[in-house]
């Protein structure tokens, strides 16, 4: 059981600090997807892929005290921050977990530089990665309409994604 929430918590140890719940979501699903040992399940949403259990393992996480989380209130919403806390990153020195140290880590500081609006069109093209690129294309226009996607945000996606991989 632990396993699953020390992985979270060395994702947040190797960003420092990750502003948003979306963002989290999207980080740790490209994560996934780019074979870091997440087992998080994702479904579709309006923000792209999410999982339950990650915003459930998020909470308990912040109820042990290992994982900050701050609301913030903004313009007419709130935003949260997530870092690991003293405890947390005491734990994950105690315990043993299998993690890629360097690659993850250049990965997720990579993703942490990139707002929200953008890895969530890296996760959805990733959630559709079964498909041919123009029906990604399609399913992005579509599904993330509100979003306006152009064709280069969409190229610069892919190339971000060819990036993280190599």
């Amino acid at each position: 059981m632990l396993t699953e929430h020390a992985k979270v918590m060395a994702l947040l140890k190797d960003a420092g600090e990750v502003v948003g719940r979306k963002k989290l979501q999207k980080m740790v699903y490209i994560s996934k997807k780019l074979k870091l040992p997440f087992q998080e399940r994702y479904n579709f949403h309006m923000f792209g892929p999410y999982s339950e259990e990650l915003t459930l393992r998020v909470e308990e996480l912040s109820n042990l005290g290992f994982v900050k989380e701050v609301k913030e209130k903004k313009a007419g919403y709130y935003q949260y921050r997530y870092a690991l806390t003293e405890d947390g990153e005491t734990f994950l020195k105690k315990f043993p977990l299998e993690w890629p140290n360097e690659k993850a880590k250049g990965m997720v500081e990579s993703m942490n530089t990139h707002p929200s609006k953008f890895l969530e069109l890296v996760s959805t093209i990733l959630y559709f990665d079964d498909l041919p690129k123009a029906e990604v294309k399609e399913k992005v226009f579509t599904l993330k309409k509100k979003q306006n996607y152009s064709e280069e945000d969409i190229e610069e996606a892919y190339n971000y994604i060819h990036s993280l991989k190599h």
